[in-house]
């Protein structure tokens, strides 16, 4: 028993580092994308706007390496998906990827 536990944790753990990672990597694709080709097309923000999106717009950038992470993050979220549904978590337990 105490090693089903110990594994629970350690999965917990490393679930939670990739969802701190796939975060950061959503954050760096928006960010390549905001330095190049926003500033490309003359796209300018004023203080208190704000700019929504939908996922595949990465999949639609000029900037390969934006394209490269946005299928790296979509393999990682399928991936901890695949972690999940294979483990017996509380809901509790994996709230930290809602």
């Amino acid at each position: 028993m105490k090693f089903k536990k110990k594994y629970k944790k350690e999965l917990i753990k490393s679930l939670k580092t990739l969802a701190f990672t796939e975060h950061e990597l959503l954050e760096t694709m928006t960010n390549l994308m905001l330095l190049k080709e926003l500033k490309k097309n003359d796209i300018t923000f004023e203080k208190g706007d704000t700019f929504s999106f939908e996922d595949s717009i990465f999949d639609y950038s000029e900037d390969k390496n934006v394209r490269k992470l946005a299928k790296l993050r979509r393999k990682m979220i399928k991936t901890m998906g695949k972690l999940v549904d294979g483990t017996d978590f509380k809901d509790k337990e994996i709230e930290f990827l809602a």
